[in-house]
Parts: structure tokens; C-alpha cells; sequence
């Protein structure tokens, strides 16, 4: 039991549609809505709603040390690795990844696609995006290491898969 005293409070933290923070991938067109921040839910968890173009690629295979990862799709087909194969997904389908859990996921149809990706407890993800986005858009190539600390800071270990 996290909340210890008998009675409940008034604690509830409303976030208005228009004041969520965003980011767009130049290269590829995804926008990304950062719903639910670990500085919005106390640490509690993140939730990101992650908006694909027709045959986007997204994350190759990857693991977290520090947290899990969630997907729901909400529109489209997604193809899921769940650290065996790929498989497609479509509205209503859901993948869950516990820490340590290799994945990644693509958009590889001819339609948008978009999914919820839920991070527990709440990591900072967004400066981990923010920063890929700039790395992206800038056109610098950073060199292996630069690729491997980057990853490493915000806790993503790549993996051949």
C-alpha cells in the first residue's frame, strides 16, 4: 500500500488537450504527444501517444533496465519484434514489455497508424526524444560512441535482432 491514511484527498490533476507538449520527426513525419510525463503523474508512469506515417520505421530491438514499456495500437498496423519475431498489430491489440524485455516496433503498411506507449514508473522519455529529434533533423551523424553513451543516458541498450 502506497497512501497510508484512511480518508482520500483532493489531489487530481487535470491537463488540458492544448497544453500537452508535442514534437514532430522531421525525417519521418511521426508525431509524438507527451500525454502524460513522469512530471505529470509524480514518477507514477509516462504516457505518450505516438502517431506514424505510412511505412515509418520506428525503434529496432532494444531493453530497458529501468522500466517497462507498453503498447495499445489505436489506429492502423503496427509491426511488434517481442525479442523473437515481428508481428503485426492492429487497433485494439496490446504488447507489453517488462524491464529487461527486448522489442521494437515499425509502421510498415500503407495507412498512418498510431499507438499509446506507457513507460513504468515514469521515466524521462521525452528528453530522450527531444534529443534523437535534434539529432535527426540536424543531420550530424554521431559516431558509434557518441550513439552508445547517448543510449546508454537514457537507458536503452541496443540489441541485433
Amino acid at each position: 500500500m502506497t497512501y497510508v491514511r484512511s480518508t482520500g484527498e483532493v489531489s487530481a490533476e487535470f491537463h488540458a488537450r492544448d497544453e500537452v507538449d508535442s514534437l514532430t520527426f522531421r525525417t519521418s513525419g511521426t508525431h509524438v504527444r507527451f500525454v502524460a510525463p513522469g512530471a505529470a503523474t509524480r514518477g507514477q508512469f509516462g504516457l505518450f501517444e505516438w502517431n506514424m506515417q505510412p511505412r515509418t520505421g520506428g525503434a529496432d530491438a532494444h531493453f530497458h533496465r529501468t522500466f517497462s514499456e507498453s503498447f495499445y495500437v489505436t489506429s492502423g498496423t503496427v509491426e511488434f519484434y517481442d525479442g523473437d519475431r515481428w508481428m503485426p498489430a492492429r487497433a485494439g491489440d496490446f504488447l507489453y514489455v517488462p524491464m529487461g524485455g527486448v522489442h521494437g516496433f515499425r509502421a510498415p503498411s500503407d495507412e498512418p497508424s498510431s499507438m499509446l506507449i506507457l513507460f513504468a514508473p515514469g521515466a524521462p522519455r521525452e528528453s530522450y526524444f527531444r534529443e534523437l529529434v535534434e539529432i535527426r533533423d540536424s543531420g550530424r551523424t554521431p559516431t558509434d560512441d557518441e550513439w552508445i553513451e547517448f543510449l546508454a543516458r537514457h537507458d536503452q541498450y541496443s540489441v541485433v535482432g
